[in-house]
């Protein structure tokens, strides 16, 4: 095996401060760009769109009530909101195939890149087998007889098929989740202004006494009313930081993009505000149809799951419309399944960029005629085999365990993603670049990132409070493990090479920009050699 320090098989379109040449491009191969604009927007709102919003906001309900719920996810809409414009700037500026941990390499520190890029594929090696097993989950509401692990084999067939068919696959699969997400909103207005069997109309009750618009988290521990009130509101944080977790995947993509300096930052734009949206919009609407106190909510790390995984599943049965329910559970199964589909397509992604780097086995790197990363694409769907832990614990406890991993793995990224683009613009300054030059230029800056790093930070430390009331060990390992897990990743490769932190007046701005103009240029004489559809055009101008 080779790490860092070994580039000798990785081809020189993948090296940093080399030429780009051609000849052995073709000889190598390396990531296909055949990603376009709709498809990667879609992919990155197939991958965030989930278990979040349709499963894990149930607990959320019970913790922080319905205000809570809103206020939580609000708040880190925001948050995310300047992740994404921060990210979209140095991937429209720089977009090359190593992700955005080799952001972190070039512009501040090697072992700063090595730990964030170990850490994301830690975090995608969860979430997978999360998905899955949230997958077992809502076939749980019609049988407990279907195997979790028998998803594995459709996963694995979809992402082999190369970048372009799994592309085309998941533009419509996530069409889907669009379409059905927006008629459970809809679904959840009309059931709450009386469209339903009884023709109740429900309005803001569950925002009343006795059910109140916010929760009582832990009040037979703590004895105290309003910390309780503050510790339920603080708990949605976490769960809303779980469920926006997943919109950086742009980043991602850019190897595999078509005319990735304009069409990234319309795919950030695009999937930000499509899934704040959406999010903000649906536990709005939950919190209307499904009172807090309810049973039937499925709550994370209960011993039991719920009667239903959803819940807009639990609205459709409080108000007795009894086909519909099922109808849900169908679409909801599709969310989760598309997401984890996708969750291996970016693990796999992110191991590859890691072997361009040197920062993996170099057996990584290798990718098939189609431009399939196939090693690092075996290896990520192995660890679906994760979801076997429920065979011991219950599907609710695992998925609970999951989001505590995910969650803090995932904002570590968001910090470092937000670190490193500060860092890059004290470059650009330093080097007396303007900011408005740039292909897109994030706004709000550079206090937009700094509020996401130190917000993300916040709720990142205090996220396990709750694994102190009472002390429990699992749930505390699964809150904390991912910090020392990055630090030991990140002193370890420092002190072993001996890397320092990239000045400033040092910083790289320049390498890749011939390859990258090489590219568009190519992309741009096809576009004009194949006109675009009637609807492509249409999108495009969305």
């Amino acid at each position: 095996m080779s790490f860092a320090g070994d580039e000798s098989s990785i081809p020189s379109v993948a090296r940093s401060g080399e030429k780009y040449d051609h000849n052995e491009a073709i000889r190598e191969p390396v990531l296909v760009r055949g990603l376009e604009a709709r498809q990667i927007s879609m992919i990155a709102l197939g991958g965030a769109v989930g278990t979040g919003l349709i499963i894990g906001s149930g607990t959320a309900l019970v913790q922080g009530g319905p205000l809570g719920l809103l206020l939580g996810y609000t708040f880190v809409g925001a948050v995310c909101y300047f992740v994404m414009v921060a990210l979209g700037e140095m991937a429209a500026y720089i977009p090359h195939r190593k992700g955005f941990a080799g952001y972190a390499t070039r512009f501040v520190d090697p072992a700063l890149g090595f730990a964030l890029g170990w850490n994301y594929l830690f975090k995608y090696l969860i979430v997978m087998p999360n998905n899955i097993n949230a997958a077992g989950v809502v076939v749980e509401y019609w049988t407990s007889s279907v195997p979790t692990e028998a998803w594995m084999g459709k996963f694995l067939l979809v992402n082999l098929l190369g970048v372009r068919v799994f592309g085309e696959l998941e533009f419509w699969f996530s069409t889907v989740k669009v379409i059905s997400l927006i008629g459970l909103i809809l679904m959840g207005i009309i059931i709450d202004l009386g469209g339903n069997p009884s023709h109740d109309r429900i309005g803001f009750r569950y925002w009343r006494h006795p059910y109140g618009p916010m929760g009582t988290y832990l009040l037979s521990q703590v004895h105290n009313e309003k910390l309780s009130i503050f510790l339920g509101f603080w708990s949605t944080l976490t769960n809303a930081l779980f469920a926006y977790i997943g919109t950086e995947l742009v980043g991602v993509t850019v190897g595999e993009a078509q005319n990735p300096r304009k069409n990234i930052p319309r795919a950030i734009r695009r999937t930000f505000f499509r899934i704040l949206v959406f999010y903000i919009c649906g536990v709005f609407v939950i919190g209307l149809i499904v009172p807090s106190t309810s049973n039937m909510l499925f709550v994370a790390n209960k011993s039991q799951t719920g009667a239903a995984a959803s819940p807009f599943v639990v609205a459709t049965t409080i108000v007795g419309i009894r086909v519909l329910n099922h109808v849900i559970n169908a679409a909801i199964l599709i969310f989760v399944m598309s997401a984890a589909n996708t969750d291996m397509y970016i693990g796999s992604r992110t191991l590859y960029g890691l072997a361009i780097e040197g920062k993996a086995p170099r057996i990584f790197a290798k990718v098939n005629r189609m431009g399939v990363p196939w090693p690092a694409l075996l290896l990520c769907s192995s660890f679906g085999f994760l979801t076997f832990l429920n065979v011991s614990s219950s599907s609710a406890q695992v998925f609970g365990y999951f989001v505590n991993l995910v969650s803090t793995f995932g904002a570590i990224t968001w910090m470092c993603i937000t670190y490193t683009h500060i860092a890059f613009m004290s470059a650009l300054e330093a080097q007396g670049i303007s900011r408005n030059d740039l292909p897109y230029k994030a706004p709000f800056q550079p206090y937009g990132s700094w509020f996401a790093f130190i917000s993300t930070a916040i709720i990142t430390i205090f996220k396990g409070f709750n694994t102190f009331i009472p002390f429990t060990t699992a749930t505390f390992i699964t809150s904390y493990i991912a910090i020392p897990v990055f630090l030991v990743l990140w002193l370890g490769y420092k002190l072993y090479y001996r890397t320092r932190v990239v000045r400033p007046l040092e910083v790289d701005l320049v390498t890749d920009q011939e390859e990258i103009d090489e590219e568009e240029h190519f992309m741009e004489i096809n576009k004009m050699e194949k006109p675009a559809t009637r609807w492509r055009k249409v999108w495009d101008s969305l």
